[in-house]
Formats: C-alpha cells, structure tokens, sequence
C-alpha cells in the first residue's frame, strides 16, 4: 500500500514503524518530540496493540468509555496506587474488563483503534517540530493482545485525515486545545438564540474539541471547522487544558467525604450573557456551583427547583424591573431566606435604599471582579472559599470527568 506522506511524518519515524512491521517486532517503540510529548507504541508480531502518552490520557480514555461502552460507569473503576506508574493502565483496565465480561470484544477492539488514531494524529501534528528521540523496548511487551491492527492501514487513515485537517485550515490547531467564548456578546449578534445558549454553555475552557464532538456525537473535524470562523475572528480562543487526575482507592474516602459536604450553589439573574459569564468564570475556579439566568420567564421557576445559596441580581435589565424580581423572591417562602445581593452599575443613596426596601441583602457595584464577588460569597455564606477550594477538588475533577456522559 502506498503511504502519502508529505507534511506528515518524517521519514526516519516512518522508517521505524515500517521496520518494526517487517521484523516482527515484539516491545514498545518510544517516541519523543522536541515539545516534550511522549509517545509509545506496543507492538506484537509487528502490529500495533497500543498506544498510548499524548496530551490527555485519561480525557481520551473517557470519551472512547463514553461512547463504545456506554454500559460501563466509570466511577466505579479505582485502580490500585501502584498501578498509576505503569503506562498502558487504560489497557489494564480494558483487559480487566473484557475478563470479567462487562464489555465485548468489538468494544475493545473500537476502543483500541481510536486510541491507536488519536495518537498517531497528534504524533503527525506534532513532528512539524522534529523528533527529539525514538527508541525500542523490547522489556514492554503485551503478551496476549486484545486486538491486532494494521500499522499500514492504520498510517494511511491518520494520513488521510491529517490532509483533511490541513486543508480545512487547522493545521495549526490542536484538536486537545479547549475553546474559550471571548466576545459573547458580539457573537451573540451573528448567530441564533439556541446555538448561542450552546456556547455559552459549551465554550469554557473545560471542553476539548474531542470532547466537544464527543458530545455532540459528531466528527471533530466538523466540530472543529464549523468554530474556525468565529476563532479567527476572535470570538472564540482556543487555549490549553489539563488532563484530569486518576483516581485510585487511596482517595476514594477523602472524595467520598467531601461529596457529601454540600458544594454552594450560586445564582446570577442577568439579561447580560457577558455579566453571568463572568461570575460564573470566577464561581466555577472556586470550586462552587453557578447557575445563569437569563429569561425572565425562568427565574422563580429555576429557584425554586435549583435552590441556590446565595443570589446576584442585575438592578439595571431591559423588560424586567430588577426591584420587583427581587420583592417575587421574598414573597416565596422557599426563597425568602437566601441572600440576595443587588448588581448595579451606580452607587447611589437611592438605588441602595430602594433596593433593601424591596429585600435585598446587600449591594455590589460593578465590573464585576473576583474579590469583590468572594467577599460577597464569604460574608453571606460564611464559608472559607480557601479551605473550599482545596476541600472539593477531588470531587469537582470527578464531576469533570463525567460531563461527557451527559
């Protein structure tokens, strides 16, 4: 089989793999770029089994759980302490798996050629720096492999879709980059209400493009072409993120502990996305729960459902009066004692007194900036957002890790 190679991998690497087929090889080949990113390929009888290193192996693992086994939940899987050290721990667990018959051969095998896929892609993007180091182990070796795949066949699809990825213009973004929505509100402009709810929803900078088309159940690459425009317009940024945390039986108390410590759950009514955005930006990488209204139409059924601890309502918002949404709280005995604290864009004496007339606890002028918004949660929740943070990370990175289930 012919191999379209230009702008793709080098030929040393190339070389490497195809000698690794011809001989039969039985180890790992180890590959390192100039950027640091490590990658490793088991071979058996010259095939590829696995692989495994990338930017985010444990985001990878679960979107392939996600989608070819669906009946697994993940969080019932912990692995040992000492199993963390060993590279092709995903396999472990697959391996495991497949022993005890919770999921198919034909699930393996799908999760092994997306894994196999993925890294190869990234290795492809990658080598535009050079290849640092590639070498063979011959100690690693996966003695009864779940599945053999064609190294040939496998570099002509990862060809074919680099080319594809190319020539839409990505050639320069990664598909393990997670987009940000910078401008919501010019955005907001250009696309219609539902879409636009998605993105605000969708572009926080805690989604790669995988696990976006994961979601969405489409093809990264129109996931990814479909936002290009508005990312070289600057609406949407693409930036980097952090791989989540295994999670092995050592912890399971401690996030078992602080999952059934109840997470403060924060509300913003605003007709402003940009003005909920931001709150939510600053509640969120505080370990805290948000919520964003917008329609006026939902908020005091989203409260009464949600029932969140503390609420920040827009004094100033066009078709809604600020004043009487915040007296519709107070006369609903659900609500009546949640801290409401009043946005507005003025410091007047008026403003201030209006607003305690009708039943707020306190007042925030804006912008809207981060200690302004934690002295508000620590006054009124009497929480140490220090202690929180540092309490609930375990359990918040399990939440993360399901996000793409739902």
């Amino acid at each position: 089989m012919a191999l379209h190679t230009e702008l793709t991998i080098p030929d040393t690497l190339l070389y490497e793999f195809k000698t690794c087929t011809r001989s039969h090889y039985n180890g790992k080949l180890e590959i390192e770029t100039c950027t640091g990113h490590k990658f490793s390929f088991y071979y058996r009888l010259g095939h590829i089994v696995w692989a495994s290193g990338g930017a985010h192996p444990l985001r990878r693992f679960r979107r392939n759980m996600v989608q070819y086994c669906p009946q697994i939940n993940l969080d019932t899987i912990q692995l040992q302490a000492d199993n963390q050290d060993i590279e092709y721990w995903d396999y472990q667990v697959l391996e495991a798996l497949y022993n005890k018959q919770k999921i198919k051969r034909e699930q393996v095998t799908q999760i092994i050629y997306s894994t196999i896929g993925e890294l190869l892609f990234d290795l492809t993007q990658q080598t535009s720096c050079h290849i640092s180091a590639c070498q063979r182990n011959k100690e690693v070796i996966l003695e009864a492999p779940l599945s053999l795949s064609s190294t040939a066949i496998s570099l002509e699809h990862i060809f074919q879709s680099w080319n594809s990825w190319s020539k839409a213009g990505l050639a320069s973004f990664s598909p393990n980059l997670a987009p940000v929505l910078r401008q919501p509100e010019q955005l907001q402009h250009l696309i219609n209400p539902a879409l636009y709810d998605k993105f605000v929803k969708l572009m926080r900078g805690k989604y790669t493009l995988r696990d976006l088309a994961a979601k969405a159940k489409q093809d990264v690459l129109a996931i990814s072409r479909f936002l290009l425009p508005y990312i070289l317009r600057g609406f949407v940024e693409l930036v980097k993120v952090e791989d989540f945390r295994l999670f092995t039986k050592e912890t399971k108390n401690i996030s078992n502990q602080t999952e059934s410590s109840k997470t403060p759950l924060i509300a913003c009514i605003d007709s402003s996305p940009r003005i909920c955005w931001l709150l939510e930006q600053i509640i969120t990488h505080h370990s805290m729960n948000f919520v964003g209204i917008h329609n006026p139409l939902k908020i005091l059924p989203t409260l009464i459902e949600r029932k969140p601890d503390l609420i920040f309502l827009n004094l100033n918002m066009p078709f809604i009066n600020g004043y009487e949404v915040c007296a519709q709280i107070q006369r609903i005995s659900s609500l009546a004692k949640i801290p409401i604290v009043i946005l507005t864009d003025g410091d007047g004496l008026f403003d201030r007194m209006r607003a305690k007339v009708a039943g707020s606890t306190d007042f925030m002028t804006k912008p809207v900036v981060t200690d302004k918004v934690m002295d508000m949660v620590r006054k009124h929740l009497h929480v140490d957002t220090t202690s929180l943070y540092n309490s609930s990370i375990i359990s918040k990175e399990r939440s993360e890790l399901c996000l793409v289930d739902n």
